[in-house]
C-alpha cells in the first residue's frame, strides 16, 4: 500500500475553480474519508487522485512518485463507485477475475487469487450465480472483489454505499471498515454523510466549496472544529452559536452574555467585533443557580436521551439531555456551559486558537 501526498492541487474547469489549492497527506494503510455537501469538489479532488482528472495545478504523489499528469492506468490504484458498474452478462467469479485476465495473468493465479478474494469477503457461495439476480449489499462486494483482487496501492471510494437503503448501508458500513483493517489497504472514501465519515474514517478532510476547511482525526474535528462551516457540518444536532458583540484580548478568559460573564478557554489571539460562542449541545447542563437562562420552545423525544430547544438573549440553542427529565414548552431554564468545551469564533468564522485546542486545529 501506499502514502498519498497533496500538495497545492487547484482543478479549474474554464471560470469555474472546483478545488482551491487543497494539502494534506494520507498515511499509508488509513482509512481517509473526503467529507462535505454536493459540489464541494470532494469527488473532484479523488478523481484527480485517481487520474480521472488531471490538476490545473500542484503536484499528487502516491507512493513518493509525482503522478499528477499521469493517466489512471499508470497509478496502480482501484475504483469503486455507488453504481456497481458490474457486467451484466457473466457471472459473479468472471466479474471480479476480469481485471486479471485483461492483464494476462496465468489462469492458476487467476483462480487463486479470485478464492483468496472471495473468502475475504464471504461471497463463496454466489461466485457462480449471474449478478443479475443478487441484492444490492452482494453486488457491492463483487464490486468491491474486482477492486481487491488487482492489489492496487491504493483504493478509492466514491460513495460505494450511497444506493443502498439505511440499514443494510450501516451494515455495509461495518463490514467495509472491517475489511480495510484486515487488509491493512490504504482507503480514500468520498461521503456526504458526517455520520458515516465519523463512524469509519481514521482521518477526516471537511471540503466546502473547493476550500480544505479542516482535516484530522474524527474527534478532533467534533471538538475543535476549526470553522463554523466545520461545526454546523458535523454534529446531529450541529453546535450552537449563540451571538455577542465584545472583546477578547490576548490571555483574555471571559466573555459577557446577556450581561452575564461565562468562561472560555484561554485566548492566545485577541479579537474584537461580532464573536460568536460555540457550544455542543450535549456540553448544556440544566441548573437552577446559573442566571444565563433560556425559555424552552420545543423537546424531541429520542428514546434514552431528548433535545430541548430553548430561546436566549444570544440566540437559541439545542441541550441533549435525559429523557426521565420532566420539560415543558414554556419554562424558562438556567443554562451552564462546560468551558472546557467551549469554541469562540470570530466574525469570518474561523476558531480562535486556545489554550484547550492549540496544534488541533487544522486550516486547509
Amino acid at each position: 500500500m501506499a502514502q498519498i501526498r497533496i500538495e497545492n492541487v487547484r482543478k479549474e474547469f474554464g471560470s469555474f475553480t472546483a478545488v482551491q489549492s487543497s494539502t494534506f497527506t494520507i498515511e499509508d494503510g488509513e482509512f481517509f474519508m473526503l467529507l462535505g455537501p454536493s459540489g464541494c469538489g470532494k469527488t473532484t479532488t479523488l478523481r484527480m487522485m485517481a487520474g480521472l482528472e488531471l490538476p490545473t495545478s500542484g503536484e499528487i504523489y502516491i507512493d513518493g512518485e509525482e503522478v499528477g499528469m499521469k493517466p489512471a492506468s499508470q497509478r496502480d490504484i482501484a475504483f469503486v463507485f455507488q453504481m456497481f458498474a458490474l457486467y451484466p452478462h457473466m457471472n459473479v467469479r468472471r466479474n471480479i477475475s476480469y481485471p486479471l485476465l485483461s492483464q494476462g495473468v496465468p489462469k492458476a493465479e487467476v483462480k487463486t487469487r479470485v478464492a483468496e478474494v472471495a473468502r475475504i469477503l464471504r461471497i463463496e457461495d454466489i461466485l457462480d450465480k449471474p449478478v443479475g439476480g443478487l441484492s444490492g449489499g452482494d453486488r457491492q462486494r463483487v464490486a468491491l472483489g474486482r477492486a481487491i483482487v488487482r492489489r492496487p496501492k491504493a483504493f478509492f471510494m466514491d460513495e460505494p454505499l450511497g444506493a443502498l437503503d439505511a440499514e443494510f448501508r450501516e451494515h455495509m458500513a461495518e463490514e467495509l471498515r472491517a475489511l480495510h483493517d484486515r487488509m491493512g489497504a490504504t482507503t480514500v472514501y468520498v461521503t456526504h454523510d458526517q455520520l458515516e465519515a465519523m463512524q469509519m474514517g481514521d482521518k477526516i478532510v471537511v471540503m466546502n466549496h473547493g476550500v480544505v476547511e479542516q482535516f484530522g482525526k474524527p474527534q478532533q474535528i467534533y471538538d475543535w472544529p476549526a470553522t463554523k462551516f466545520v461545526a454546523k457540518f458535523i454534529g446531529s444536532p450541529p453546535m450552537n452559536f449563540l451571538d455577542f458583540d465584545g472583546m477578547i484580548g490576548i490571555g483574555g478568559d471571559r466573555i459577557e452574555l446577556a450581561g452575564k460573564t461565562v468562561e472560555v478557554p484561554v485566548s492566545r489571539e485577541g479579537a474584537t467585533g461580532k464573536l460568536t460562542l460555540g457550544v455542543r449541545p450535549e456540553n448544556i447542563v440544566f441548573s437552577d443557580t446559573s442566571t444565563f437562562r433560556g425559555r424552552v420552545i420545543a423537546t424531541e423525544y429520542l428514546g434514552t436521551t431528548q433535545i430541548v430547544t430553548l430561546a436566549t438573549p444570544n440566540g437559541d440553542v439545542k441541550a441533549r439531555t435525559g429523557s426521565e427529565h420532566v420539560i415543558n414548552p414554556g419554562e424558562t431554564i438556567g443554562l451552564e456551559f462546560d468551558r472546557r468545551t467551549l469554541t469562540v469564533f470570530e466574525e469570518r468564522g474561523q476558531a480562535l486558537l486556545s489554550a484547550a485546542n492549540e496544534g488541533v486545529l487544522n486550516h486547509g
